[in-house]
């Protein structure tokens, strides 16, 4: 390889290379180098030295250069997968990062309902077009469609095991489907009206439904059988959720309240009223909350810990307020969307909580501080649903928009 040195700077490195030889005693090759290269005369002081300066000094920017290559690559990898690399950050603090890793098409309409297998690395769409969909959030495949209902599916929901997947509809029923086979087992049939929510007990034994009748039912799983009813909402009830241990129901309901069941005597323990709106959604708060939550309410609320169990309502008075239960009081109200909120999830590490609104976006939100930490413009129209996997660092998204989005947390 020719290397392209200027006259000048031929000079320069032949009086530094005359230099090296004479102060190392090398007197012949000297001799002879100055022959050859016409060099004569006295050497030039400033010429002292030079060649080993410019030596040392190129294999120390050499060092440089490869630190700055390695932190370039580290960035990059930071920026790809956002916030520092996951193995020097915990799960409790991953949060989804945009843009999403998948924009998932194959519903006909609006995105009703996501959700996460349990077990597989698989999730659920449900969409008014009567169709559920199963994909895999991995890579992003479509694997199949179940079909059944008749009308707009509204909510569905796996047991603890994964085995089963339970849908309701607005054709008015309910439906049973096992994920092994996909096939639909039971149809269950008994509100007068649209089926709004559904969801199983921990247990897995039995389904909790809610509707535009203004009823909750309760099902066995095993018989199909209507169990239990529970009557107390004056309008439509749109979402209904059971806690941790299968004591207590939520449900949330256009009349703007929220109430509270017991389950084995099937009595209002107590009715929230502080919304202004109808009450889209309501999400349990995970025991890996409480810290954060207790220390957001403060000790302003008569001294001594929350007792709990918390819970979390979203509505279309824009805001979400949280509650305790046991007090049957709200605690405070996360402020921040421009429209109705329609979807809660707690993360699974327990400082947050990511809602889902009709403004389009997705909202993270830091629970100890009660502020809104990100907001994602998720979608181009309503965002409907959305769900974050409990142990891998994923979150879905569903809207009118017809898309089901997947975001990477990071």
């Amino acid at each position: 390889m020719k290397m392209v040195l200027s006259h000048r700077q031929k000079e320069e490195l032949n009086k530094a290379i005359a230099d090296y030889l004479s102060s190392n005693g090398y007197m012949n090759a000297l001799n002879e180098f100055q022959k050859e290269t016409g060099m004569n005369g006295e050497l030039d002081k400033k010429y002292m030295g030079l060649l080993e300066k410019k030596w040392t000094s190129v294999i120390r920017l050499q060092k440089k250069v490869m630190d700055l290559e390695a932190k370039l690559s580290e960035a990059e990898r930071e920026f790809n997968a956002g916030g520092p690399p996951r193995d020097k950050r915990s799960p409790t603090e991953w949060i989804p990062r945009p843009p999403e890793k998948y924009a998932l098409t194959g519903h006909r309409s609006p995105v009703t309902k996501v959700i996460f297998h349990p077990v597989f690395s698989v999730m659920v769409s449900s969409s008014e077009d009567a169709s559920i969909k199963v994909w895999d959030y991995e890579t992003g495949d479509y694997e199949r469609t179940l079909k059944g209902h008749t009308d707009s599916v509204q909510d569905i929901s796996f047991d603890h095991t994964g085995k089963w997947l339970v849908s309701c509809s607005a054709d008015m029923s309910i439906k049973l489907w096992d994920f092994s086979s996909f096939e639909c087992v039971k149809t269950m049939h008994g509100h007068d009206h649209n089926v709004s929510s559904v969801t199983f007990v921990p247990s897995g034994d039995f389904i909790v439904s809610s509707s535009r009748d203004k009823s909750i039912k309760m099902w066995e799983v095993a018989t199909g059988y209507c169990v239990k009813t529970f009557t107390g909402h004056r309008e439509w009830v749109r979402m209904v959720r059971v806690n941790h241990d299968g004591t207590l129901l939520a449900s949330c309901s256009n009349d703007q309240t929220v109430r509270i069941w017991v389950v084995s005597t099937r009595e209002c323990k107590v009715e929230l009223r502080e919304h202004e709106h109808v009450v889209e959604c309501v999400a349990w708060a995970p025991e890996s909350s409480t810290p954060a939550i207790t220390e957001a309410a403060g000790n302003d609320i008569k001294k001594g810990a929350r007792a709990g169990p918390f819970l979390v309502s979203g509505s279309r008075d824009k805001t979400i307020k949280l509650w305790d239960i046991s007090a049957g009081i709200c605690l405070f109200s996360l402020v921040g969307h421009d429209n109705w909120v329609r979807g809660l999830v707690f993360h699974p590490g327990g400082k947050y909580l990511l809602s889902a609104s009709d403004d389009k976006t997705l909202r993270v939100w830091d629970i100890k501080n009660k502020r809104n930490q990100k907001t994602l413009d998720a979608h181009s129209h309503f965002v409907t649903s959305l769900d974050f996997h409990r142990n891998a660092p994923y979150v879905i998204s569903g809207s009118v928009d017809q898309y089901i989005k997947v975001w990477e947390c990071r």
